[in-house]
């Protein structure tokens, strides 16, 4: 199984911000739309970084209430790992693991297409076992 595949069942819509702006609205669209990351993209739509929850909180015990005017731009991760289309699931997993993340955008042609994060990578893992599960105890019943 791949990201492509779990695009296809959760959709390919992303919330982005743009990097000006502050960390308090940040906060306000993460608790609004309930996910635990937002992209940063230009006017160009090319993605510049990304901030989640984990970012927002390290800024405020480095610069307390303070922190909440900065802007995504300035608190972003840079350094974003992007997964394509045909990545495997178990590849994002170990991505994710490796990179002590648990958000991952998926890039396809310089565009960004989608965002997975850790609990989609979890989920379909698990759906992927149980599949594997009723196929073998079908097999089994089948030739027992």
């Amino acid at each position: 199984m791949t990201v492509a595949a779990i695009l296809k069942h959760k959709g390919n819509t992303v919330t982005t911000v743009d990097p000006t702006v502050t960390i308090a609205r940040v906060t306000e669209i993460l608790s609004d739309h309930r996910i635990g990351a937002v992209l940063v993209i230009d006017e160009s739509a090319q993605l510049l970084g990304i901030v989640s929850e984990r970012d927002i909180v390290r800024c405020l015990a480095a610069n307390g209430a303070d922190g909440l005017a900065m802007s995504a731009g300035m608190l972003m991760t840079r350094a974003v790992q992007v997964a394509h289309p045909g990545t495997t699931v178990s590849e994002a997993m170990a991505m994710m693991t490796a990179g002590r993340f648990r958000h991952l955008p998926v890039m396809a042609h310089g565009a960004l297409i989608g965002l997975v994060s850790i609990g989609d990578v979890v989920k379909s893992l698990i759906l992927q076992r149980e599949h594997e599960v009723e196929s073998l105890v079908a097999y089994v019943a089948g030739h027992g």
